[in-house]
Parts: C-alpha cells; structure tokens; sequence
C-alpha cells in the first residue's frame, strides 16, 4: 500500500518559516488548484489545500518561492486525533509536504534573499 499525493497549483501567500515547541523547523504551505471542470454554472472552480513541510524542504521552500509561484508537491496524507477541552474526540488529516518542486518561480525578478 502507498499514501501518497502529487499536487499542481499556485502558492496563495508567502511562507515563513516557524520552529516548533520541540525546535523543529516548518512551513504551512497553501496552493490553490483549480478543477479540471466546470461546474453547473460553466465555472471552474478552485480548491484551497494546505500542506506542511518539514526542515530543509521547509527552509528551501520558503528561500525560493513567493506568492503566486506555482509549485508541484509531492506528500503523504498524515491523520492525528486530539481531545478537545468538553472531553470529545477529534480527528484530523493533514497534508505532509515531502517534496516541492519550483514549476515557475518569480525569484528572477525580486532581489535575492539571504
């Protein structure tokens, strides 16, 4: 069995990088993807999906790519469940990013980062 998903879209803010409690370094990472078809009114509509990426992955993310760029992400889909503060159980499923690829980066245009 594999768990894994490759995603197209453009990146929808910049991304800064954060450390964890346990000192980890991460980015949260948004692409907005359109559908590949119309629907009922004869429009495309666009999905929001959020991945986090982890250490140099992060830290190259975040060096070479800018709001607007489009980005081929490569990943796992990860679920986790928490309890909340009334004593009931939820679940959640996030998008690890483990491989990002620069499809059409603006870093030519803007000075470099350091």
């Amino acid at each position: 069995m594999l768990n894994q998903i490759i995603l197209v879209g453009r990146l929808t803010r910049d991304i800064e990088v954060q450390n964890s409690e346990n000192g980890k370094k991460y980015v949260n990472i948004n692409l907005a993807i359109p559908r590949s078809f119309k629907n009922a009114d004869g429009v495309y509509d666009t999905d929001f999906i959020s991945f986090k990426a982890f250490d140099m992955v992060a830290e190259s993310t975040s060096m070479y790519c800018k709001k607007g760029d489009i980005l081929g992400i490569r990943g796992r889909l990860q679920s986790s469940s928490f309890e909340k503060e009334d004593g009931t159980k939820e679940f959640r499923i996030d998008a690890i990013a483990e491989k990002v690829t620069f499809l059409n980066s603006k870093a030519k245009d803007t000075p470099e980062r350091e």
